[in-house]
């Protein structure tokens, strides 16, 4: 008998039950765009839908998804909505960049990704979250109620300025961090006229006082950058080996421009910390409502820490905490969807002989939010069930039923990009 408690589960938006028209679509997309997809996008390898007549793929079968992101991944550009939403803020960062950009970026940028250097950012990580956790406990001590999400705000950016900058940031320290939230409130959310398709010079009343915002954050890193390399410059033995000196080091001819730099800068600091931050806010509120799962990962800690093991090996050591995150990352993913849009005709037929044509122009959404809620693919989709991602389970999951962070390389641009504005 199956004596194991019903697993959590945590609140999510509900299946919507009818079609939705036009300006119910847009207004649904500004409040919450994850309450725009139906029950057949939950139940559904693949479906097609249109919006002012633009036909749109909606692919939740991992076979297609890999023949998109990987296999055929030349017939696909990035989407223009994307593209229109992310581009005026992180332009040639590794999130936005394409083709020969993204492949020379990344190339430049794989020896900063190195074991020795992950070893460096390690141990900052922990500084910072020990930090944290003693202000943490002492904060707490009066039984006040927190906001796990501030919270987790709070510690990923000291842990990203400590990593990106070993804390040597222009301008008032205290407040980058609310400028890093009001940037992406206000600039990284989808505007109607995104939508619709309008070219980027039409104004977007979504971001109005987001450029202020994004030029003011772009000032700020541009200074750091310069007082790093004064520092270089000066005392060539007495640098910090963090993210910020990694990167400057590799400008030149064959690395990255000064902008280039800047751009990913920009983009580390966007993709990480808010990212980040959802992702530990969600964890720990799962965990908090599962009982069973929080002792098996205590247990976990108190026995890891105990040994004395190195603290780069602990995620090794701790399948429970990982499976509790990668599970928390598949309920709540950073990235909510994929977009691309196919170049020409393509087609793709699956292993139980249904054939899928893609038509030039199609735009293409791979949905990690539908996909890893399918029930196709997920026993209990909706549940919070970390045991899914223990060792001796993962090798049931297809590599492309599980994308928290996308998968395959950035496509080749077969269009203009947006232009850089300095």
């Amino acid at each position: 008998m199956d004596i194991r408690p019903e697993p959590f589960v945590p609140p999510a938006p509900p299946h919507r039950e009818r079609l939705l028209g036009p300006i119910e679509v847009i207004w649904t997309a500004l409040r919450n765009p994850l309450e725009l997809w139906g029950k057949v996008s939950y139940t559904l390898p693949w479906l097609e839908t249109k919006f002012f007549k633009e036909r749109t793929l909606i692919v939740n079968h991992p076979g297609l998804i890999r023949h998109i992101l990987v296999d055929n991944v030349s017939n696909y550009v990035m989407s223009e909505i994307r593209q229109l939403v992310l581009r005026p803020i992180l332009r040639d960062g590794l999130l936005t960049a394409e083709g020969e950009v993204w492949k020379r970026s990344r190339k430049a940028m794989a020896p900063v990704f190195t074991p020795k250097h992950s070893r460096g950012f390690a141990g900052q990580m922990l500084s910072q979250t020990e930090e944290f956790s003693r202000k943490y406990a002492a904060a707490g001590a009066g039984g006040a109620v927190r906001d796990i999400s501030v919270d987790m705000t709070e510690l990923t950016y000291a842990i990203l300025a400590e990593t990106l900058f070993s804390g040597e940031v222009a301008g008032n320290k205290e407040t980058v961090a609310d400028d890093v939230d009001q940037l992406l409130h206000r600039m990284g959310r989808i505007d109607p006229m995104d939508m619709l398709r309008a070219p980027p010079w039409v104004p977007r009343v979504t971001r109005i006082g987001g450029r202020r915002i994004l030029d003011k954050f772009r000032r700020v890193v541009a200074e750091t950058m310069l007082m790093r390399q004064e520092r270089m410059r000066k005392h060539p033995d007495d640098v910090p080996q963090d993210f910020l000196t990694l990167l400057l080091q590799l400008a030149g001819p064959d690395g990255l421009t000064m902008d280039e730099i800047e751009d990913n800068i920009l983009t580390f600091i966007g993709a990480g910390h808010e990212t980040t931050a959802r992702a530990l806010a969600w964890t720990l509120y799962c965990v908090a409502e599962s009982p069973s799962v929080r002792q098996a990962m205590e247990e976990e800690i108190d026995r890891v820490l105990a040994s004395g093991a190195d603290p780069v090996e602990w995620l090794e050591l701790m399948p429970w905490v990982r499976a509790a995150f990668e599970e928390a990352l598949r309920l709540y993913p950073p990235a909510p969807s994929i977009n691309r849009e196919a170049i020409s005709d393509d087609s793709w037929t699956s292993p139980e002989g249904k054939t899928i044509r893609i038509d030039a122009g199609v735009t293409v959404l791979v949905m990690p939010w539908t996909l890893h809620r399918h029930e196709l693919y997920w026993e209990k989709p909706r549940a919070f069930m970390p045991e899914r991602f223990l060792p001796e389970n993962r090798g049931k999951l297809n590599r492309f039923q599980y994308l928290p962070f996308g998968a395959g390389p950035a496509p080749v641009s077969a269009r203009p990009l947006p232009c850089r504005k300095r």
